[in-house]
This record gives C-alpha cells, sequence and structure tokens, in this order.
C-alpha cells in the first residue's frame, strides 16, 4: 500500500486552508515544511502542540517534518546547523513523527565540490548520530545542487549511513533538474533497492516549473512498473513546484495542487498501485 502524504504549504499558507486542500483530494497527511509562513524548524514546541492538536482534531497526521537541514555551505559553520537539527528532533517528537527530511550541503562558494566527500561525510556523521541519539530517522532527498545530486553520490551516502536512522527519499523532478534520467541513470543503479520514501514532481529539464507526474521526463511509467513488480509499499509526498521554486520551498496554489494530485492518483491506478 503506498500511502500519500503532501508538502500542504504549497497549497496554502495557514493550516486549516492547507488541510481543507488536501481534505478535497483524499489526503490526510502532512509533510510539514511551513505553516502561517514560518518554517518547521523554528516553531516553539507549543506552537507545534497547536498545530498537531488540529490536525488530530480533523484526522491529519504529520507524516514527516520537511526540515531544511543540509542546505547550508560546506565552508558554513555547522555547530548552529547542529542546534537547529537538534530543534527539529524535539518538534518531530512533539508532532508524532520519527520522520526529518534533510539534505547533504551545498559546495563551499564558488560552487566546487573537488575534494568535498571528507567534510560532507564528517558532517553527516555528526547529524546520524544525533538522530539515533534523538530516536528519529533521517531522511537523505538527492537534490540537484548539494552533494547528494548524483545516483553514484547518493549510493556513497547511503552505503555508509543507510540503517535504522538514515534512509533516502526519491526524486524524479531533481534528476531531471541535475540532467539524469531518473529511471535509466538512477533508479536502475542501484537506488531501487534503497528508496524508502518518494518526493513526487516531474520537470522537462530548462523550464522554471514542474510539472505533474507522467508529464515530464521523470520516467514515471518506467518506475511505477517496477514498483508494481516489487510490491512496494511506502509514502509518497506530493510536492509540485508548479509556481515560484525557491530554495527552502516553493508555492504552486491550490488549484495547482489538486491537479498535480489526482494526477498521480491517476497515474497509480493506471499501475494498479494501490493507495490510500
Amino acid at each position: 500500500m503506498i500511502t500519500l502524504s503532501a508538502f500542504a504549504d504549497e497549497a496554502a499558507a495557514d493550516l486549516t486552508t492547507q488541510m481543507d486542500v488536501l481534505e478535497s483530494v483524499n489526503v490526510k497527511a502532512i509533510d510539514v515544511r511551513s505553516i502561517d509562513g514560518k518554517n518547521v524548524s523554528t516553531f516553539t514546541n507549543e506552537q507545534a502542540a497547536e498545530y498537531r492538536r488540529q490536525m488530530d482534531g480533523r484526522g491529519f497526521r504529520t507524516a514527516c517534518i520537511g526540515s531544511p537541514i543540509g542546505k547550508i555551505r560546506l565552508d558554513e559553520p555547522m555547530a548552529p546547523h547542529m542546534e537547529q537539527l537538534a530543534r527539529c528532533i524535539e518538534i518531530a517528537h512533539v508532532m508524532g513523527t520519527p520522520y526529518i527530511r534533510m539534505f547533504s550541503f551545498f559546495p563551499p562558494q564558488g560552487g566546487d565540490f573537488t575534494g568535498a566527500r571528507p567534510e560532507v561525510f564528517n558532517r553527516l556523521t555528526m547529524m546520524h548520530q544525533a538522530a539515533r541519539a534523538g530516536g528519529v530517522i533521517l531522511l537523505h532527498e538527492n537534490e540537484f545542487d548539494v552533494y547528494g545530486r548524483s545516483a553514484a553520490e547518493c549510493l556513497d551516502i547511503m552505503k555508509t549511513f543507510g540503517g535504522e536512522h538514515f534512509k533516502f527519499i526519491f526524486d524524479p523532478a531533481n534528476f531531471v533538474v541535475g540532467d539524469i534520467k531518473p529511471y535509466d541513470d538512477a533508479w536502475t543503479q542501484g537506488l531501487a533497492d534503497l528508496t524508502f520514501w518518494f518526493h513526487i514532481k516531474d520537470a522537462v529539464q530548462g523550464e522554471k516549473s514542474c510539472c505533474p507526474a507522467g508529464q515530464g521526463q521523470g520516467q514515471f511509467d518506467k518506475i511505477f512498473a517496477d514498483l508494481k513488480k516489487r510490491r512496494w509499499s511506502g509514502t509518497m509526498t506530493i510536492e509540485p513546484h508548479m509556481g515560484n521554486w525557491g530554495q527552502f520551498g516553493s508555492f504552486s496554489g491550490a488549484d495547482s495542487f489538486r491537479l498535480a494530485t489526482t494526477t498521480l492518483q491517476k497515474l497509480l491506478d493506471e499501475h494498479e498501485l494501490d493507495w490510500s
């Protein structure tokens, strides 16, 4: 069974409208990234508890904390970032999820990753240790402008850290933007066996906005056909990115969000993949 969740802040800023839009397309889980314009990493415990109370009251749950952890340059200090991770771990506990989305760092100023692996892995080791100590699970997302931008880099990261507290998110559109064919050059190159979670958006290389699943170069038909063979189960988080796309998030609007969701649901049905 595939569980659908969503970055609901792509549909609306306030939580009530976020839930209204998700309810209209039969999605009852949220990857909490921002509410009322505040990033999840800045929530107080009281705010997180209140948001959870509102979600519980309408039958919603927090699937994952959509943190920005890992989206700093390798030449920026790590100590403040570890404090931010500690805050996210606490918020995850308050909101009732063990999962925290994260990344593997931008290059130093100048954009050169040459010789970056030791520092990337040193920082990931610190984060992994914090996750184990905090009883949470880090979900590493491939991203086109961080160290984990290629299949080879993602495989390297997962072979080192993958396990109980560190798992992999497969994002087809992020591979497309990085000029990587998601199925041919990533999924079949070892990432299929490691994928625990999906972020669902599609893209055409060179286009500024994303498109619904199956309408771009994300090779969704091939990936979904293989998911059927594998009897894959897990979470797919809807992340349309069909509007303004920024470094730390995107806003698509309610109509585009609904279109992205119903298109995904239709594609899942066509491939006889059960979802809820």
